[in-house]
């Protein structure tokens, strides 16, 4: 899942208690369901002109805002493709990175690039920017550079402090409404899975199989729920929790706590690696040393760009994927050691700058969760459950908050999270690391149970997030079987899994670290669903 911020907040807002008590804006009416059927023209490909995949197709698809109302306004959905090369093809395969509000034309390439070559050849995979997200359009972007460094720090050190985030909150939800007006009533998930099924009808295709990362598993199990005789295969990698009180406000909180767990791991990694770090062998004195650079960057921001807000940034997404945790040690122990701030800041940088991209996919992150499900209005809410999960996780608890926070402000009304338990699917194929922090691990196990013939291949140890075509020969042996033939392992794990996977050898200081990086794909930005 991600984090992220927003309508109106004078007038709006009365003090009670010290605490802020919101009352709603005006609620935009429920946009009715999507149809079962959608209306599509063919698509017109021509080559993207990609440097990285010279063979893809890119192209563009009208589909309705209001699904319900298909002759009505009609957006665009921008899309890619990798023919299949096969003599016989079994179809689309539509590929997801997840956010929500990620761009995903170019993890066509990416997954046809990395499946077994003759797996690939058989599928025409299609990339896609959901609505609202990349070369989509209409594209969000409700304050361009609202998260520029120097950011108000997340960690509020009195009221007054808690104050200026929650009106930034409050600022950024109020122009997503005055910007984008209606469109965000249909900016939600079983939209966006409607507007699958567009592409589904306007490649010709009677059926259509899916694989998506984070986010992206909540999105494809809503297809398969909205539209279960199109799905051939289903696919779903590091698995958002479907349940109603994780979608989504309880499964910030969640993610809170795994966070913390993981930037735990890398205090023990450092430790472990004292010769060349100089941070001390005891994992406890190296988070010592980490909270205490925070402060100092709190009070004096690297450069002028990285704060104590930045900083947890650019070490989040460590908590993601372990092979970032070389070039944050880098930027860690420079700091701390010698006071050189050149390498902290190229860290967050690299790995958590704030960028007009990064400000689409945040747009687009908020307007989903906001409508998707029910958030709390009233800010005493928020606050103590920020303090009680600080307390306990303090990583990433109120940047989390202020990730989330416009939604206590958001100008639409709530959707209810759709049901996605189901008994009308073929075989699935379902992925999820133990210690994943994106998407925990419950959030697999119970999306195992909910769909009937689905398998749970578990990466025992991973901590890693979207583990599939990352290195992993057993994981990828199981992924490629499965789009080649349907076949999926039973009963060959222990507990809920029904085949266990080893996890990746963690990273090590010198020696390649930049060139792991590089090749690690950062499918969604910052903490994405």
């Amino acid at each position: 899942m991600k984090r992220h911020t927003l309508v109106a907040f004078a007038a709006a807002t009365t003090l009670v208690g010290g605490l802020l008590t919101l009352a709603p804006p005006a609620l935009a009416d429920d946009s009715p369901a999507p149809s079962a059927e959608s209306v599509s023209t063919p698509i017109a490909w021509k080559s993207c002109n990609s440097s990285n995949y010279p063979n893809m197709e890119c192209g563009s698809l009208q589909v309705p805002m209001d699904h319900s109302r298909p002759h009505g306004t009609k957006i665009t959905i921008a899309l890619s493709r990798i023919k299949h090369t096969a003599a016989k093809s079994q179809g689309p395969l539509l590929v997801n990175p997840g956010g929500p509000g990620a761009p995903g034309r170019g993890l066509a390439g990416y997954v046809a690039k990395n499946l077994r070559p003759d797996v690939a050849a058989q599928f025409d995979v299609i990339g896609f920017d959901p609505r609202g997200s990349g070369l989509s359009e209409p594209h969000l972007d409700c304050i361009p550079g609202f998260n520029n460094p120097v950011r108000p720090d997340t960690v509020p050190q009195n009221f007054g402090d808690e104050l200026t985030n929650i009106k930034r909150s409050a600022q950024f939800a109020k122009a997503c409404g005055d910007k984008y007006g209606d469109f965000l009533k249909f900016m939600n998930t079983p939209a966006q899975a409607a507007d699958m099924d567009s592409i589904r009808a306007a490649l010709g295709a009677r059926q259509i199989s899916y694989f998506g990362y984070s986010y992206g598993t909540y999105l494809g199990s809503v297809y398969a729920k909205l539209f279960p005789s199109r799905v051939k295969r289903l696919v779903l990698d590091s698995i958002v929790d479907p349940s109603a009180d994780s979608v989504w406000y309880g499964g910030q909180l969640t993610q809170d706590v795994a966070f913390d767990a993981n930037l735990k791991a890398f205090f023990a990694w450092v430790a472990k690696y004292d010769a060349t770090y100089h941070l001390g062998t005891d994992p406890a004195k190296v988070e010592t040393a980490w909270y205490g650079m925070r402060e100092s960057l709190r009070k004096t921001p690297a450069e002028g760009v990285v704060g104590g807000s930045e900083v947890e940034d650019a070490f989040a997404q460590g908590g993601y994927n372990d092979v970032y945790w070389p070039e944050l040690a880098d930027g860690f122990a420079g700091y701390v050691n010698g006071g050189n701030t050149g390498p902290l800041r190229t860290a967050y940088e690299d790995l958590a700058a704030a960028s007009p991209e990064n400000d689409n996919v945040n747009s687009g992150y908020l307007a989903t969760q906001c409508r998707d499900a029910s958030w709390p209005r009233d800010w005493s809410t928020w606050h103590n459950d920020a303090k009680k999960m600080y307390a306990k996780a303090p990583f990433l608890a109120w940047n989390n908050v202020w990730f989330n926070g416009a939604c206590a402000f958001w100008p639409t009304s709530s959707l209810k999270p759709v049901n996605v338990a189901n008994n009308k699917l073929p075989k699935t194929l379902l992925f999820q690391a133990t210690n994943d922090a994106a998407t925990p691990y419950e959030g697999g196990v119970t999306m195992h149970r909910l769909l009937r013939d689905s398998a749970l291949v578990v990466e025992q140890g991973g901590r890693n997030h979207g583990i599939s075509l990352s290195g992993s020969s057993c994981l990828d042996n199981y992924l490629n079987e499965y789009l080649l033939t349907g076949k999926t392992p039973h009963g060959h794990g222990h507990g809920p899994a029904d085949a266990v996977c080893q996890k990746q050898p963690d990273p090590v200081p010198a020696g390649g670290a930049a060139d792991a990086k590089a090749a690690a794909p950062k499918r969604v930005s910052k903490t994405a669903m």
